[in-house]
């Protein structure tokens, strides 16, 4: 099935995130958190991709094993360190394994620095291939917060712009925790007639360490009530994860209720956290 149809459908969406592992040895372990997940029939499940393609063979096989436990993937897909026959390779990979879903990305500059050869600069012309390439319903990232190498905000939405004209058919968020800086980016959406659906990420935090982590990667901005939650209780890491939980819940809820109708879970590979929120939301979504 085609995350567009699931995301345009009228029943609230909720979908969970799963990453691959770094080497075989834990592939199973991997295995074992994604399976849980797709046994509780998410929307759909999105699996990532490793940086310079690491884990890329690790993303085929998840997905398609969610795929045969009756959950839609959508596979991770970046391009900074590819060239364009490895893309198509992949693309045939996902092709040949039935994987109709793909989630384009530029990805993150490898430590070692960029090939001197780049055929890939930016996530719009992976959009604009895999197009071309056909068979695939393309879904592209967004930062309600702005790219963090985006000038300003006028820059940012005209690369989101570019993304959807090169074929990307919704957009899924960056994590934030304030859902009024996702309000204020609909509106700058609409404002530039960039109509594609929207997909809300969120983020349960439920441990203390994640939160340098986040504000490293994304310089996201963190309400007053969101520090004080984890100033409270984060030395306590069962107090801490049932708060991080209740605080997702909440903006999720918040979210549905103003009409965002698609929300993504980054679940980190913890299925009990994923079982928390839609235990949760059970007659929300149900």
């Amino acid at each position: 099935m085609k995350v567009i149809d699931i995301i345009k459908g009228e029943k609230p969406s909720l979908s969970f995130e799963v990453f691959p592992p770094k080497t075989s040895d834990n592939f199973e372990s991997v295995m074992k958190a994604a399976t849980e997940i797709a046994e509780l029939k998410p929307g759909f499940m999105s699996v990532t991709y490793g940086a310079g393609g690491g884990t890329s063979e690790y993303t085929a096989d998840i997905a398609e094993a969610i795929d045969r436990l009756g959950v839609t993937p959508i596979a991770h897909l970046s391009c900074i360190s590819s060239t364009k026959e490895q893309i198509k390779s992949i693309l045939e990979k996902l092709k040949n394994r039935k994987i109709e879903n793909i989630l384009a990305l530029r990805g993150d500059i490898p430590k070692e620095g960029l090939p001197e050869r780049m055929e890939y600069h930016y996530a719009s012309e992976l959009a604009a291939e895999i197009r071309g390439f056909g068979g695939f319903c393309i879904g592209g990232a967004c930062y309600p917060e702005n790219h963090p190498e985006s000038k300003n905000s006028i820059e940012d939405i005209d690369n989101l712009k570019k993304k959807v004209e090169c074929g990307c058919e919704f957009l899924t968020t960056q994590m934030f925790f304030d859902n009024n800086i996702l309000y204020n980016f609909m509106y700058r959406l609409l404002r530039a007639n960039v109509d594609v659906p929207v997909v809300a990420g969120i983020m349960p935090v439920t441990n203390a360490a994640q939160i340098k982590r986040i504000c490293s990667i994304s310089g996201n901005t963190l309400p007053q009530r969101f520090l004080r939650l984890v100033d409270r209780y984060g030395d306590n890491p069962d107090a801490m994860k049932q708060a991080g939980i209740a605080y997702a819940t909440e903006q999720i809820i918040d979210l549905f209720a103003n009409g965002i109708n698609a929300v993504h879970i980054y679940s980190m590979n913890k299925p009990d956290v994923a079982a928390a929120i839609q235990s949760n939301l059970s007659e929300i979504i149900k």
